[in-house]
């Protein structure tokens, strides 16, 4: 004969507490607050005035356009697909989000455990009036539930940290990209720019070394001194000596370029040298107000929602004051081989109340820490804005005074070589003596280079703006290429995390983050 059902509490009773406590859940803790400052809102620069106008064109996501060089688009294209830092960010991205699933169960049972036992019994009984030997088998089969109500909030902030941290970790991304982007046109330009600078060394060597040839002939011939001899072979020789540094950095760039776009050390190598000037552009396209701007920055987007995922996980500490109410279930099946022992099915059910109430400190000092933290990651927003601010103020000066330098500098260029053509003139005419035309020459090297450090100085600081203001976070690409996600499916089951479209905030998180863009 099967046993009667044991019940605890009646499933009437269980389904009310549950929607009572349910339905009144209380979240612990404190709710997000934007930790942005006042000065931040309307922040304006004079620099940035100067060095910026508003527009359309270029997309400021795609701000390397201004460049019109097929060759820069072709390697940041290339650099998308294959670096491998961008790599490594897109897949903490999946990692985060696998982490807000982890927490999304939270709110289902939290025990959910099938269980089966089959346990050989050989009881020796001796003595008494009875004695015998059992040799029997006893099975037995389980289902238990426990569902811990998030009466206090404990789960629902969990998912809210959660859910932060995975929006965090989109906006790391998308800093990596805008990172990766400059780290690439900046890398370009100064490939360019080693290269015109070596070639004018060998233009004014091969220059020098004519001077130098000439000189020698009229030294043997008894028309100058020796002086002049050696002055001119130690100018040639001292330009020539420049050459090898610039062929090594040469090739140093080329190579951190080429590990920039994910190809080995000399896979840049269809890279043809350019015999042109690197592109000048006097100031920056911006589509939006600067305040706006810093404020869309990806990394300040992270910093503001690792606030926000720290001010949810101070909830979760709170709720550790308060009594945990779970509600238990277990299904129970049992037999054995013993004829006179009736198979059995139990059914148990009843809530369990949980409190901590002696932990010596360790819950408000956990909370303490998780508040300290709140703080820590606060002022480092704060920061993190002031830097962003600092970084587009810098980068605006930077671009108008190196825009100023080259033009005095191109200006003096132009003067230095006509007077390495009048210094030459006086010279075969016997007017002057040798040493106007090493100064001559040495002065015209020393413009051409500085004129061009001072255009790469413009480019790099144009460059240093776009990024400064977020420009170029937006990838229309996945973040997990189609290699690495066919390796990853074949080792995991990974469900379709890998190519379902992201998921919408569960909670409100940092206002600022726009999830249209």
């Amino acid at each position: 004969m099967p046993a009667t059902p044991a019940l605890l509490i009646r499933p009437g009773h269980l389904l009310l507490l549950g929607a009572l406590s349910l339905g009144g859940c209380l979240r612990l803790g404190p709710d997000f607050q934007p930790p942005a400052e006042a000065w931040s809102k309307q922040w304006q620069s004079p620099a940035l005035e100067q060095a910026s106008e508003r527009g359309t064109l270029p997309d400021l996501r795609q701000w390397w356009q201004v460049f019109a060089d097929p060759i820069l688009d072709r390697l940041i294209s290339d650099a998308e697909a294959r670096n491998s830092s961008l790599k490594i960010a897109g897949l903490r991205v999946l990692e985060a989000r696998a982490q807000l699933g982890i927490a999304d169960s939270g709110r289902y049972p939290q025990l959910q455990q099938a269980s089966a036992d089959s346990l050989y019994i050989d009881r020796h009984q001796s003595g008494g009036n009875n004695p015998q030997d059992l040799h029997f088998w006893q099975h037995s089969a389980a289902f238990d539930v426990g569902w811990e109500l998030d009466f206090w909030g404990r789960f629902s902030r969990a998912i809210e940290s959660a859910d932060a941290s995975y929006f965090a970790a989109q906006a790391n991304y998308e800093d990596a990209l805008v990172l990766l982007r400059a780290q690439v046109a900046d890398t370009y330009f100064a490939l360019r720019t080693t290269e015109a600078r070596l070639r004018v060394a060998r233009e004014n060597a091969a220059q020098q070394k004519r001077n130098f040839e000439i000189t020698e002939k009229l030294f043997r011939s008894g028309q100058t001194a020796e002086l002049d001899l050696q002055q001119a072979r130690t100018q040639y020789l001292g330009t020539l000596s420049s050459i090898p540094a610039f062929e090594d950095q040469l090739l140093r760039t080329r190579n951190a370029l080429a590990v920039l776009v994910g190809q080995p050390p000399g896979g840049a190598a269809f890279l043809a040298e350019q015999p042109g000037l690197i592109p000048l552009v006097d100031r920056a396209v911006l589509q939006d107000v600067p305040a706006n701007l810093l404020l869309r920055r990806p990394d300040v987007r992270a910093a503001e929602l690792n606030v926000a995922a720290q001010s949810a996980l101070a909830g979760v500490a709170e709720t550790d004051l308060y009594p945990s109410l779970t509600l238990l279930g277990s299904i129970v099946w049992s037999s054995d081989t013993l004829g006179t022992t009736p198979r059995s099915l139990d059914l148990i059910g009843g809530p369990s109340l949980r409190w901590n109430l002696f932990d010596y400190g360790r819950i408000h000092n956990n909370i303490r820490v998780q508040d300290a933290r709140l703080q820590q990651l606060i002022e480092t927003y704060r920061d993190k804005v002031r830097q962003a601010a600092r970084e587009a103020d810098d980068a605006a000066s930077g671009l108008t005074k190196a825009l100023e330098r080259e033009r005095i500098l191109g200006e003096a260029e132009g003067a230095a070589r006509r007077s390495v053509v009048l210094a030459n003139t006086q010279y075969r005419e016997g007017y002057s003596d040798f040493q106007r035309v090493l100064d001559a020459q040495r002065a015209l090297l020393e413009l051409q280079d500085n004129y061009l450090v001072s255009r790469s100085n413009a480019v790099s600081n144009l460059i240093a703006l776009y990024r400064a203001v977020g420009g170029g976070w937006q990838s229309a690409g996945p973040h997990i290429d189609s290699a690495t996600r066919q390796q990853m499916q074949q080792r995991t089951d990974w469900g379709d995390l890998l190519s379902a479209p992201p998921p919408q905030p569960t909670y409100p998180i940092p206002s600022q983050v726009d999830r249209h863009e």
